[in-house]
């Protein structure tokens, strides 16, 4: 489950910035998960539970943002919806499309104290 590592780095990134920013406590954690990134929220969630013990991040709550996928597809020339990584344009059926969200797996913000 790559889910545990993904938040572990989580949790070291956002202690380490609240640290810096001479935070002693973070209530709260906001992610962006794209659909496309092959993450699991519902793990992601779960790794959370366990990581975060004995942080700076220990009350702290987490929120997921799933953001969809998008790409540009350069034949329609438009922003099209993406089920898939490297899926077909649903309006044209070609497979000249760039993803250009749906990938990501970031913090967005957190609340410190």
């Amino acid at each position: 489950m790559h889910e545990m590592s993904l938040m572990e780095s989580v949790i070291d990134i956002a202690c380490e910035t609240a640290r810096q920013h001479g935070a002693t406590r973070i209530k709260s954690v906001r992610l962006d998960v794209g659909s496309l990134s092959h993450a699991d929220p519902d793990a992601l969630l779960f790794c959370y539970e366990a990581v975060r013990h004995g942080t700076i991040a220990q009350g702290a709550t987490l929120e997921i943002n799933r953001v969809p996928g998008e790409g540009w597809c350069m034949n329609c020339e438009k922003t099209v919806a993406l089920a898939d990584r490297f899926g077909p344009c649903p309006d044209c059926g070609r497979h000249r499309v760039q993803m250009t969200a749906g990938d990501e797996l970031k913090i967005r913000d957190m609340e410190v104290i």
